[in-house]
């Protein structure tokens, strides 16, 4: 009996810096995939939304429906794998949009795509909870920001990033009272609030997480060794500018904290599909950062070599992820 393939759109590009990323994400998840599903590659730039087939003609998505027409056909997909980090596949914007067209989609709704990406947002949620993060300040684009009234309440060194943003695009480490101000400037580049956040000295470390309607899957955990200052963009994506050690060289007991924090995180914010939680350790204690609910999902990203040392096939991860969102939002 013939057993049509599933149709599955792959979008991916977005409005942000963090474009190239996504498209290499969205490559890296289109190989893993295509054995698997019909895959179409959707790109995203700004008011563009397009499949380009391999002769190289555009075909031009329509967006009241999200389906695409084709020579001899029109294609409506079974569901899309987002792979757009920032805006408009990590803030919420393009889940509500698919929820609008009945599209089932991987990844966090709406809520908790729009909660995770705004860093002060997500910290005041998790306060509610006990999590242990760095003090932070935020600062609007219509402040004049007092750099002296930061320094006294944060403290130096202190990191200045923006409040809505990924891979480290806009981040400063600040340690002079003359830096603020720079460095707020910088990270408005990215967005129109600021965090000024305190400095934690101490092993900076990720954990994903899988969680869906019947699986809540801890990967193991990631340490991260820049050889720059921080772990900035370069870093990140530049195997020559950090060591990335899965698993972390921790105490078995931090290791299980960081995890139980993790999956714990990913409870309370209602995450779904795959997310990655990042913690500084201090003292054996994991301090939150940040999650991301589009960690990157390139050959040098940190959750594809956790899953390797974790034993599941990408393929099979990302299947899982879009058969649940078929099961739960088709």
């Amino acid at each position: 009996m013939f057993t049509r393939m599933k149709t599955i759109a792959i979008v991916t590009g977005g409005n942000s810096s963090e474009f190239d990323i996504s498209v290499k994400s969205a490559r890296t998840v289109e190989r893993a995939l295509k054995n698997r599903y019909e895959v179409y590659l959707v790109m995203i730039k700004n008011l563009d939304w397009f499949w380009e087939n391999p002769s190289g003609q555009v075909f031009k998505i329509d967006k009241n429906n999200f389906t695409v027409q084709l020579h001899d056909r029109m294609v409506r997909f079974d569901a899309v794998f987002i792979a757009i980090h920032g805006n408009p596949g990590e803030n919420g914007l393009l889940q509500g949009y698919l929820e609008m067209t009945e599209t089932p989609y991987t990844g966090c709704n709406t809520y908790t795509s729009a909660l995770t990406f705004n860093k002060n947002a997500c910290k005041s949620f998790l306060r509610n909870f006990s999590v242990k993060m760095p003090h932070s300040v935020i600062i609007n684009r219509l402040d004049i920001p007092d750099p002296a009234k930061i320094a006294e309440e944060i403290g130096f060194p202190m990191f200045i990033k923006p409040n809505e943003s990924g891979s480290s695009f806009g981040i400063s480490k600040v340690e002079r009272l003359d830096e603020i101000i720079p460095a707020i400037e910088k990270a408005f580049s990215e967005g129109y609030q600021v965090l000024a956040e305190e400095f934690m000295n101490g092993t900076e470390v990720a954990c994903g997480v899988v969680r869906t309607s019947d699986k809540n899957i801890v990967l193991p955990v990631t340490e991260i060794v820049s050889k720059n200052d921080f772990f900035d963009f370069e870093a990140k994506y530049d195997p020559s500018k950090a060591e990335e050690i899965t698993p972390a060289r921790l105490p078995g007991h931090v290791i299980a904290a960081i995890q139980e924090a993790s999956s714990d995180i990913a409870g309370y914010l209602d995450c779904k599909g795959l997310v990655r939680v990042d913690f500084i350790v201090v003292n054996e204690d994991p301090v939150f950062i940040e999650v991301n609910t589009i960690p990157g999902l390139t050959e040098e990203s940190i959750v594809p070599k956790q899953m390797q040392v974790y034993g599941i096939e990408p393929g099979e991860l990302y299947s899982m992820l879009i058969e649940d969102s078929i099961k739960e939002r088709g």
